[in-house]
Order: structure tokens, then C-alpha cells, then sequence
């Protein structure tokens, strides 16, 4: 393992968070950088020995002077959809600038061919980095059972369960999961110039889902398919932004064409630990899902 510094990027984040808490099991504080937006957040880091410092991907004189010093950076991804990908180019460019010599991406699996609307952005960046000459690994997290419990207490509630992915499957993993596993590709030195899916154990369907939370909340939950259309229209209806309406139903798209269902030993081989299985996170967030 080198002693050169990690960057970690989105700090305050949901995944930011997770990410540090894990590498600080890793390393010592004093060999990492954070960059956030919001540092007052994060000042309490400095006590650990963390560097703690502002970086806000639009502003461009704040990312070079925020990266220098590191040799390795997390960066992840924003939350901006269809509007982000300047702003990860200018985080590539920056590091490229500051001395930064690997970059680590949290991506989505087949973000090439993916027709999740997320899709375009990631693989812009991916390209990004790849036209940067820096080493890098991209991490394509499969999607977060977190995202489940909205979706799923409504559904627990009406007693069905509504999508379009049909028959397609989906590797959910924990967000915790990717972020053990982010901490330990971010503090070794290997897997350069590599693409890697971040997964569960387990690749399951729509009716997979629903057997396993009605044999878990022991009350029935059926699944009704719906066409693209009919499912955007329905999440729509509930409330849901159209934008995301679109985020979702091309996620259920993703699965019924086979781009969700690969599953790997990612986590385990970074983060040295079985990923969460489905059942136990369900099992765990049983009372939030009837409540």
C-alpha cells in the first residue's frame, strides 16, 4: 500500500459519509483528503488528522488547489442527473492538474449500452477520465436496496407492488456495501485501468422481490407489470417528479434487457466481507416497511 494521499470527493454525501467512515478503518486520518461544499459539516473530521477542504465541482479555481497534494481520488458521482457531466469533467481535469495519478468512479453497470436515463452522464465521464491518461477504476454500482424501502411501503401498503422490468433481474446492494467496498479499492493499489460491477450476492426479479417481503412482513404482496409507460404515468400520479418517474421506469428497463442482473465478488474482494443479503435487509427494515 502506498503512503500518498486519498482524495475523497462528496463528503457530506449519503455515499461520501459511508465511504469515509470505512476508509478511516483503513488508513490514518492524516493520509486523507475530503472535499465538500459545505466543510463546517465536516470540521469536527479535523480532529482525526482529516483534510478537510472546499471544492465545488462548478467552480473550477476551487477543485485544482482542493486536489493538490493527493495521489489517488474518489470521485462520486453528483446527484445532478443530466447535468453533471461538466462538472465531473472539470474534477478530471483538475486532478490531471494538481498531480492526482488514479481516479476511481462511481459509475453504473453496462453504462454504455444502459438505457437508464442516469446512463449518459456516467459514461461521459467514464470517457473523461479514460481521455485525462490517468490510471482509474470504475466502480458501477448495481442498484441501492436502500432506494427499495419507498417503493416498497407503498407497495406493502396498496398490497401490490407495481413496475416494467417484467421478468428482469437485479443485483441490489446496500449502499453501505459500495461504500466498504470504494474504501478498500481507494486504499489499494491494484485493479488499475479496470471496470468493476458492485453487487449483492443475489440477482432477483420483481416476483422474487414480493415472495421474499410477503414471506418476511408474513402478508401477501403481489407484483403487477405494467408497460414503460403505464409505470412513468403511475409514479407520476402518486406524486413523484417526472423526472424522476423517468429515472425509475428506465431502471426497470435496464433490468427487463439484462443490465442490472451480473453478479460479482466485488464487495468481498474490497471490502473482505459478504455483501448484505436482500432478505436480511429486509428482515432489518421490517418495522419501517409496516409502519
Amino acid at each position: 500500500m502506498n503512503s500518498g494521499k486519498l482524495i475523497l470527493t462528496g463528503a457530506s454525501g449519503n455515499l461520501g459519509q459511508l465511504t469515509l467512515k470505512a476508509l478511516l478503518k483503513r488508513v490514518p486520518g492524516n493520509r486523507i483528503i475530503v472535499t465538500t461544499r459545505t466543510p463546517d459539516k465536516l470540521k469536527d473530521l479535523v480532529q482525526q488528522g482529516v483534510d478537510v477542504r472546499f471544492a465545488d465541482f462548478d467552480d473550477v479555481n476551487s477543485l485544482e488547489s482542493a486536489f493538490k497534494g493527493g495521489s489517488r481520488l474518489l470521485l462520486i458521482s453528483t446527484d445532478r442527473i443530466g447535468d453533471r457531466i461538466k462538472a465531473h469533467k472539470n474534477a478530471v481535469n483538475a486532478a490531471k492538474k494538481a498531480g492526482v495519478k488514479h481516479i476511481l468512479y462511481t459509475s453504473l453497470p453496462q453504462a454504455e449500452i444502459s438505457p437508464s436515463v442516469v446512463a449518459p452522464d456516467h459514461y461521459a465521464t467514464e470517457v473523461a477520465i479514460k481521455e485525462s491518461g490517468l490510471t482509474y477504476t470504475f466502480l458501477r454500482n448495481n442498484l441501492y436496496m436502500d432506494n427499495l424501502l419507498m417503493s416498497l411501503k407503498s407497495a406493502v401498503a396498496m398490497g401490490t407492488l407495481y413496475g416494467s422490468a417484467g421478468a428482469g433481474k437485479i443485483a441490489y446492494v446496500s449502499r453501505a456495501d459500495c461504500a466498504e467496498a470504494a474504501a478498500g479499492a481507494l486504499a489499494e493499489e491494484i485493479y488499475e485501468n479496470k471496470i468493476i460491477d458492485i453487487t449483492g450476492s443475489e440477482a432477483v426479479s420483481y416476483e422474487d422481490l414480493v415472495k421474499l417481503l410477503s414471506e418476511v412482513l408474513g402478508k401477501t404482496i403481489r407484483y403487477q407489470d405494467l408497460s414503460d409507460s403505464e409505470f412513468a404515468g403511475a409514479l407520476i400520479k402518486s406524486g413523484l417528479p417526472e423526472a424522476w418517474a423517468q429515472v425509475f421506469m428506465t431502471f426497470d428497463a435496464s433490468a427487463r434487457k439484462g443490465s442490472l442482473q451480473s453478479v460479482t465478488t466485488a464487495v468481498k474482494d474490497f471490502a473482505h466481507k459478504e455483501p448484505v443479503l436482500l432478505r436480511q435487509f429486509l428482515s432489518e427494515n421490517r418495522a419501517a416497511l409496516l409502519n
